[in-house]
């Protein structure tokens, strides 16, 4: 490459001589044009090796080489004249107009011999290959469309014989060589002309509403949808934009990404010490992915199953080497065992997403349990951290804390109450953050009936209306680090969720989405369930939702007690526990007014099957 370069910089110079002089150079300039020749070369070359021009390789030009020869051609430009003024005293003459076509030439040809071999390179590797595969074609004219098209060229799994994008003036244009055909509402017709039968939807940033409509267009042509991965991967470096996937039911779901305070967020986490309970947990493991991006000084995993804790670890140690973590086993109900950690590692913000969520579960034979863990866990940690001096506490609650109908509602409602209960006017800032179901966590309906799908159905619906509010994990994570930089003690942050979905409609669409029509998996309501309700909100009716600078966040305005209340009820869980389980929940009622659980037993198993659609 080296030795190339040097031959450029000579057959560059005496071309700059050759057309100054309509190839005829007049004998008196041949010699000032070889000796200058001596000088300029070594000098060139020196410059380009100086550049770094010789570290990338030629496969994989592109424009930062021709960024950093355009910048070495410049200085050669500029030190070429100036050495042979001062070296040769103005007894070599050299024409202006050769210092000008000089590195033009060189430009040109050291630029355009890295493309030529690059393009020479590709097409002996994946000319053969691109004609090999399936045809496809690509929806989006973006970045990550011609990102796509460039991968995709060196796989012999597909071959993309054309591009769709809204944008008018982009049709009949070129991307690396794939022609832009038309909008995708004509994805039907240009599918029966180049034979695709599949249509790659390359939009991973774009709204919501533009990446769903793409997929309905795909279901009305017949034609298979996939997908790039989602703007999350991509950019956290997990995937590489060539693997493509099917749909997913998460994709019909998803919304649009969340605009966070990264300066403010780097602020609040950079170099502390930070804390997250139930770090193994769906939103735990991620709030601790998400964590992780604002450098942290140290991140403490804290965790009751040893299982899920030790996964948690492998995945940083492979991935985050260099962030230091602390993986500790403990039970957030055990008083020492927290006080011990706090003292230790001194965190400057706690996580608190160790919970019992599981509706059924916590509803029958397990009450006392839900109580203890929800409530007196969350005191216990709430009160040792306001004794450690922590900075915040993030207690992240659930939307089925308002008008709760079940008892993990209501221990969750208790859980904010006994957080508002702790704050004072200074020390430790608590702040709850609420949200509804989240796409693929463990326990949700989403793997639930994916299982049941693979098994030939049916899919089991608890009732034709039951609705719930969803987003995906990394947002909610996302959001729940926002309330806590928004935070200032006492507030219960409300998460923008969105439209409800009807879970029957979200069994419909995975049935298709999954290759099957409705008449060959079948949908069987089940009943509801103890504890669950048909809607799940919010908002509490005397509650007032408050707007904050940012549009995913509102602040619920609740009734907030003081710390006699608080020791009450602590008193009440801890005598609880020796109650019939009826009885607790007849109590329960007293400590949260809007509770109105089942007065009488029923059992998960009394349910039958009674609908099938």
């Amino acid at each position: 490459m080296f030795a190339h370069d040097a031959a450029v910089a000579a057959i560059a110079w005496v071309a700059a001589f050759l057309l100054r002089f309509n190839f005829a150079i007049a004998p008196e300039y041949i010699a000032n044009m070889w000796q200058a020749l001596l000088w300029v070369v070594p000098l060139q070359a020196l410059i380009f090796w100086r550049f770094g021009l010789y570290r990338g390789l030629w496969r994989f030009a592109s424009l930062p080489d021709l960024k950093r020869i355009l910048l070495a051609v410049g200085v050669a430009a500029l030190a070429v004249p100036v050495v042979l003024l001062m070296l040769q005293s103005g007894r070599v003459l050299v024409p202006r107009s050769v210092l000008v076509l000089d590195p033009i030439l060189l430009l040109l040809i050291m630029g355009g011999s890295r493309f030529a071999y690059r393009w020479w390179k590709e097409h002996r590797l994946y000319g053969l290959l691109q004609e090999q595969g399936k045809p496809v074609l690509i929806i989006g004219g973006g970045e990550a469309a011609t990102l796509l098209i460039r991968e995709l060229a060196r796989h012999q799994d597909w071959q993309v014989v054309g591009l769709l994008d809204d944008q008018e003036e982009l049709r009949g244009r070129q991307v690396h060589g794939v022609r832009v055909l038309g909008k995708p509402d004509e994805l039907a017709g240009f599918a029966r002309k180049t034979g695709a039968r599949h249509a790659i939807i390359a939009m991973p940033s774009a709204a919501h509403t533009e990446r769903r409509r793409a997929i309905d267009i795909c279901a009305a042509a017949g034609i298979e949808a996939l997908t790039v991965p989602s703007f999350d991967d991509l950019t956290s470096g997990r995937v590489s934009i060539s693997q493509v996937r099917h749909v997913e039911v998460e994709d019909l779901l998803g919304r649009d990404p969340v605009a966070l305070d990264d300066a403010g967020l780097h602020g609040l986490i950079g170099g502390q010490v930070v804390m997250v309970t139930g770090a193994g947990g769906s939103i735990g493991s991620e709030l601790c992915r998400q964590i992780a991006r604002y450098e942290p000084e140290m991140l403490v995993m804290f965790e009751l199953s040893e299982y899920a804790l030790y996964q948690l670890e492998q995945e940083f140690r492979e991935v985050l080497p260099q962030l230091r973590i602390v993986c500790v086993i403990g039970d957030v109900k055990n008083a020492d065992r927290v006080t011990s950690v706090l003292h230790r590692y001194r965190p400057s913000l706690v996580f608190h997403a160790a919970a019992y969520k599981h509706v059924p579960l916590m509803e029958w034979g397990n009450v006392s349990e839900a109580l203890t863990n929800n409530v007196l866990g969350t005191h216990t940690l709430a009160a040792a951290c306001k004794a450690a001096g922590v900075q915040k506490f993030i207690l992240v609650s659930t939307d089925k804390a308002v008008n709760p109908v079940n008892v993990m509602g209501a221990s969750k409602r208790l859980a904010e109450l006994v957080c508002q209960g702790l704050q004072d006017a200074s020390g430790t800032r608590f702040v709850m953050v609420r949200f509804g179901n989240v796409l693929g966590s463990s326990g949700s309906v989403i793997p639930k009936f994916r299982e049941q799908i693979a098994k030939g159905g049916p899919v089991t619906v608890t009732h034709p209306e039951v609705t719930r509010y969803f987003m995906s994990i990394p947002e909610a994570s996302q959001l729940v680090l926002q309330a806590g930089l928004m935070g200032q003690g006492g507030e219960i942050f409300v998460l923008d969720m969105g439209e409800p979905i009807r879970i029957a409609s979200l069994a419909e669409e995975m049935i298709r989405l999954s290759g099957f029509e409705l008449d060959e998996i079948k949908i069987v309501y089940t009943g509801l369930r103890p504890g669950e309700k048909l809607y799940e909100e919010l908002l509490a009716g005397d509650e007032q939702s408050l707007p904050t600078p940012h549009a995913k966040l509102r602040i619920a305005r609740a009734r907030s007690v003081d710390g006699a209340w608080v020791a009450g009820l602590l008193r009440w869980v801890e005598s609880a526990v020796k109650q019939d389980e009826h009885a607790v929940k007849q109590d329960l009622k007293q400590w949260v007014e809007e509770y109105s659980g089942e007065s009488s037993p029923s059992h998960p198993s009394s349910s039958s099957f009674i609908t099938v659609h």
